[in-house]
């Protein structure tokens, strides 16, 4: 198998892994706002895929076939566990498999993974191993943190000087506070990097990742949302609680007038029932 990754054009962009925000729906309301180069899915625990493998952690790795390239994100320390579960994602299907080593939730934290893992080196490395023998032929990726926000670009810049004197060979993509298409471009040419991830700022702009950087209606938005809610329905059925949509609406109804009232209204309804008919 190529490694995509190679493949793209520069410079590229990608859907940041996002807990209980990427899942399959999302991806695909924003394929339709305007599609990012690289799709990541949420965060999957290895240890979850490898011991309840047809639980949550599967379900969090289902894609339509319209999402490739697409990666999958697997967090963890054990590395036998990261192998296997590197092992699961290659038969699925995915492009790619992302090591989480990055989140700074706590209790992710506390176990020694995500953010937890940096500064420890020598367990790094054995993950890293063990999820690239898991992997095959798949391309392995490390999403990793500076620090806390706001972002630092002119960091992110140092790192890539660093890489084009050790390994220029080594892709690298910056991620923070980029809310349009035009900054992607502007990031790349200032500090070098091949690609620029986006994560909350997509919640600013469902249309981010679009060149086109024209202004759109309240009619646009709130279409946007019976289409994520469509596709949620569809989707998950019963399976997903009704409650988690509700953490989009600001999203979708905001910066217009009575924005705030309408929302308020949406955050108390009970079913998609109910919030179509406010719609």
């Amino acid at each position: 198998m190529n490694n995509f990754w190679l493949e793209l054009h520069k410079p590229f962009t990608v859907l940041a892994p996002m807990d209980d925000v990427t899942d399959n729906v999302f991806r695909q309301v924003v394929l339709e706002a305007g599609r990012p180069d690289v799709f990541f899915t949420e965060f999957v625990s290895s240890d979850g895929l490898v011991f309840n493998s047809h639980g949550i952690p599967l379900r969090k790795l289902t894609f339509t076939s319209d999402q490739h390239p697409i990666v999958a994100q697997i967090w963890g320390t054990v590395p036998r566990n990261m192998k296997k579960a590197a092992k699961i994602v290659a038969d699925l299907g995915f492009d790619g498999v992302d090591i989480n080593m990055g989140c700074p939730v706590r209790e992710v934290m506390k176990r020694g993974a995500g953010a937890g893992l940096i500064g420890n080196y020598d367990l790094s490395g054995e993950i890293i191993k063990s999820v690239k023998k898991g992997a095959g032929a798949l391309p392995v990726s490390v999403k990793t943190r500076l620090g806390a926000f706001p972002a630092d670009w002119e960091e992110i810049g140092e790192i890539v000087k660093i890489k084009d004197k050790i390994a220029p060979n080594t892709i690298i993509i910056g991620n923070g506070d980029v809310k349009s298409y035009i900054e992607v471009v502007k990031k790349a040419q200032k500090y070098g990097v091949d690609g620029v991830m986006i994560g909350r700022g997509i919640f600013v702009n469902p249309w981010v990742f679009s060149k086109d950087s024209g202004e759109h209606t309240k009619a646009e938005y709130i279409k946007l949302l019976l289409r994520h809610m469509e596709l949620f329905e569809k989707t998950w059925g019963g399976t997903k609680n009704f409650a988690i949509i509700k953490k989009f609406f600001k999203m979708y109804i905001n910066n217009f007038k009575g924005a705030s009232i309408l929302r308020q209204k949406l955050m108390e309804a009970k079913s998609f029932e109910e919030i179509k008919s406010f719609l």
